[in-house]
């Protein structure tokens, strides 16, 4: 049997290893047109950055030490510029020419390419991306004498560019056309992000795009001008504004593309022809929670899928899963981290949801070096968990991964309330902020709790006493101007003044995190009272409402 690969890294090195694995006598050829056929990719950013020095540590395999391994022929330099589907051959540019190969079972990994804006200035040598070892290299070189940046696009592999040119110690402005700082997170938790980046330097500037790059300008090698008419001068402009799928070559031996141009496989990676599979960031996959179909570029999905279309060539029926877009990025001193569907997500797909906060301590409280971790989950009207997204400085990692595996079992609150995870004071705490998560959704679903939202916040404010239920000290330090304070810990020695405060409305108790409210809200709602409590607490609503206005001062009565 002879198996050709088409582009190598995640998808088609794993496809082209497994497959050895499986068949020590097949003839495998890996046809990559670059000058590294295995290289790890999501490194580049770090190495920019100085975090990983040598850019030889990048490169994880070479033709050499890939037939010394695994007996694989790896042609680097290789293009593959067309496929014969009757004949079964392809051909390929090479070195030396134009030559044909004929193959039994052919597996394309061409990847995604880079999104060029289309906008004056962008083939100007101070342009570049970051997506291969070349370019991850010649920015190393460039921050050297480079005194600013402007990142385009506040992804993940923007963000980690940002990052690693303020290590460099250059200037950043980093752009990005969507409201926010990375768009696949809720807004309460991107603001998180962004604050991070500025408190660190970072220029940043959401809701905007470039309109045009222009040479010099201010002491710098180019101006990129914005939507806004602003300009910002800088040495270096590194483009990250998304990626779309390297299908054309899939099109032309019409193969079945989706209506944005990602190639269409089966359960088993196998594509519209019998004879190809496909694998990688040019493939549609179907999210796991809204059904959705299209690409999702990520290196742990892309190597799964390398190893399923071996397998399924093997003659093995190993069933692909949905994909769930787990995915973190480190920014400075805090962690992101995301998995299953977000509210957007969930809202474009027509699915009904709730959401919860929480803002445990990542670790037990009494232990040392405890920090806040922000948790968020997104369950079903049932209790199903459908997503969940972690910001924090340490343990968001963790706590997704955790339910990133719940996520994919199917749990509901019930099922994460009672999960039993390791628990030490220097690792988690008795009620792990997962466990928490799970008790929060299980109040919301059996009507133990409540809640009131960001959303309702003008309508709380137009019809309900909103009780401020935190300490006088945290009150006075800034609180929403019609809010009434009384300590959680004075609620029942009060009861009968808040319901003549209150004269029939509804009381919406806010405080913190949402714990003390929480707890206000139950001897509320057991005296009679139409009470909810604020989820997440003014944590949430403060990074949720950019701009909120808060008064200050003690409370003074009537």
């Amino acid at each position: 049997m002879r198996i050709l690969v088409i582009g190598g890294v995640a998808g088609g090195m794993s496809a082209a290893a497994r497959a050895r694995r499986l068949d020590e006598h097949a003839e495998i050829i890996v046809f990559e047109k670059g000058r590294y056929v295995s290289f790890a990719n999501c490194g580049l950013p770090y190495h920019v950055g100085g975090e990983i020095e040598q850019d030889s540590y990048l490169l994880l395999h070479s033709p050499e030490s890939l037939k010394a391994e695994l007996d694989l022929d790896v042609r680097i330099e290789h293009e593959v510029i067309g496929i014969d589907r009757d004949a079964q051959t392809v051909l390929v540019a090479t070195p030396e020419g134009t030559e044909t190969f004929e193959y039994d079972a052919l597996v394309l990994s061409p990847g995604a390419d880079a999104i060029v804006p289309p906008i004056p200035g962008v083939d100007l040598p101070e342009v570049t991306h970051l997506r291969t070892v070349d370019e991850a290299r010649e920015l190393a070189g460039r921050t050297a004498n480079a005194k600013r940046a402007v990142v385009m696009g506040a992804g993940f592999i923007g963000l980690e560019t940002a990052e690693a040119f303020r290590h460099r110690g250059l200037e950043v402005t980093l752009v990005e056309l969507a409201p926010q700082v990375l768009p696949p997170l809720a807004p309460e938790m991107s603001a998180l992000v962004e604050k991070e980046l500025t408190s660190h330097g970072v220029d940043v500037r959401a809701g905007v795009a470039a309109t045009g790059i222009r040479a010099g300008g201010d002491d710098a090698a180019v101006t990129v001008t914005l939507g806004d008419g602003t300009e910002v001068p800088a040495d270096i402009v590194v483009m990250s504004v998304g990626v779309r799928p390297n299908t054309a070559l899939a099109g032309e031996a019409g193969l079945e593309l989706t209506d944005r141009g990602a190639i269409v496989v089966d359960e088993f990676q196998q594509t519209s022809d019998a004879h190809i599979w496909a694998a990688g960031d040019a493939i549609a996959v179907r999210h796991g929670v809204t059904g959705q179909v299209g690409p999702v570029p990520l290196a742990g999905p892309a190597n799964r899928q390398g190893r399923r279309a071996a397998d399924s060539i093997m003659g093995r029926s190993d069933k692909a899963q949905p994909v769930l877009g787990t995915a973190i990025v480190r920014t400075f001193g805090l962690t992101a981290a995301t998995t299953g569907a977000s509210p957007r997500m969930l809202d474009q797909a027509g699915i009904e949801y709730f959401v919860v906060h929480t803002h445990p301590a990542n670790h037990a409280g009494y232990y040392p070096g405890s920090q806040v971790l922000h948790l968020m989950g997104v369950f079903s009207p049932e209790g199903k968990l459908l997503g969940a997204q972690a910001v924090g400085p340490d343990g968001a990692d963790k706590r997704i991964d955790v339910l990133a595996t719940a996520l994919r079992a199917g749990f509901s609150a019930d099922d994460i309330a009672e999960l039993e995870l390791a628990y030490a004071p220097p690792f988690g705490s008795a009620k792990d902020p997962v466990n928490m998560l799970g008790f929060l959704a299980q109040n919301v679903v059996n009507g133990t709790t409540k809640v009131w939202t960001v959303g309702e916040l003008d309508w709380a404010r137009d019809n309900a006493l909103i009780l401020d239920v935190r300490s006088e000290r945290e009150y006075a330090m800034g609180h929403l101007p019609e809010a009434v304070n009384l300590p959680h810990t004075h609620i029942r020695e009060y009861i009968e003044g808040v319901k003549q405060i209150a004269a029939g409305r509804p009381v919406r108790v806010l405080c913190a995190s949402g714990v003390r409210s929480y707890y206000a809200h139950r001897v509320l709602a057991q005296h009679g009272l139409d009470s909810a409590t604020l989820d997440g607490g003014m944590f949430t609503l403060v990074d949720a409402v950019p701009g909120l206005e808060l008064a200050t001062g003690a409370f003074q009565p009537a």
